[in-house]
């Protein structure tokens, strides 16, 4: 089978916890390569990567979600994973762009579960992921 990349957006919350959780578990059970995105705030689209070369020598990312990440899957015994902090104003959009353009098939992201007028006046940085998406995403509550 060729491989399925899995990208999953990661910011270190509770429900972004259980999406590395069940990320980690497919790409295991899958031996798919894995990839952890975390979005920075920043005024244009910018994209720093720990490629698995860099991960091996030691050169890891200082942020907190994507170091957490890396290190269950690590443990969890993962080879084949990236880790990406990307600059944007845009959550969504920058998740979804990186995955198009790197060649991801699914992506897999958290989701508080806000309705009604929170959801509205807050926004889902998960469904505008799910609308953008050129391939499957899978929302972990």
């Amino acid at each position: 089978m060729a491989d399925q990349k899995i990208l999953c957006a990661t910011d270190g919350s509770a429900p972004s916890e259980k999406a590395v959780i069940q990320a980690i578990q497919w790409a295991g059970q899958l031996n798919q390569p894995l990839a952890f995105i975390t979005v920075t705030d920043g005024p244009d689209l910018k994209y720093i990567s720990w490629d698995e070369a860099k991960i091996a020598a030691k050169d890891l990312p200082v942020d907190k979600p994507l170091l957490m990440a890396l290190e269950r899957a690590l443990r969890d015994g993962l080879k084949r994973v990236t880790c990406v902090r990307a600059m944007s104003s845009d959550i969504a959009s920058a998740v979804v762009t990186y995955a198009e353009k790197n060649g991801y098939h699914h992506i897999i992201a958290g989701s508080v579960g806000r309705t009604g007028i929170k959801r509205h006046l807050v926004g889902s940085v998960a469904e505008d992921i799910v609308t953008r998406a050129h391939c499957p995403v899978t929302i972990v509550r």
